[in-house]
């Protein structure tokens, strides 16, 4: 279950300290941090849809790349946004103003676009935080080797019922 003491000042339960850089180019993104410093793990900035928003990209043993979307993209079965049929939603307020789940959309719009050119152009896997439709069609066999024997057998068991696991 989630802890949200994670984020707080007072009892947090991680210290997190502050990614110093450099912050260079990594594929489709403009400000990416060699982690390790062996290109084998990037973290990216990818804002947008939260200020401070970060995702990860990650050199599997065979050679291929994982993105870790975290949360640029809710999902790709539910807001079709990476695959470019769908744009963010916006809601049309009493007031005449518009309201976007995006902190920034234009932002969150060019980190998807980032997103989509490193899965189409670069051939990197992508995992969103909020997908699970890749583990369910059990298709791309890269994303499936970050998952252990137990994890999907419980994910196998859990997620047509949209049960936790």
């Amino acid at each position: 279950m989630w802890d949200g003491r994670i984020f707080d000042p007072k009892q947090g339960t991680e210290s997190w300290g502050t990614l110093t850089g450099p912050w260079v180019k990594f594929g489709a993104f403009d400000e990416a941090m060699d982690f390790f410093g062996d290109q084998s793990f990037w973290i990216m900035k990818s804002p947008g849809h939260m200020p401070g928003n970060l995702s990860a990209c990650v050199r599997m043993d065979g050679g291929e790349w994982v993105l870790l979307g975290s949360d640029c993209c809710h999902s790709r079965s539910n807001s079709e946004l990476l695959d470019g049929t769908k744009e963010p939603a916006t809601l049309s307020l009493p007031d005449g103003s518009t309201f976007s789940l995006h902190a920034d959309l234009n932002t969150a719009k060019e980190t998807i676009r980032r997103i989509q050119t490193m899965e189409r152009d670069l051939k990197v896997h992508i995992a969103l935080a909020h997908d699970a439709n890749w583990m369910l069609e059990e298709k791309d066999k890269v994303l499936l080797q970050l998952l252990d024997e137990q994890f999907k057998s419980d994910m196998r068991r859990a997620l047509p019922h949209d049960q936790a696991f």
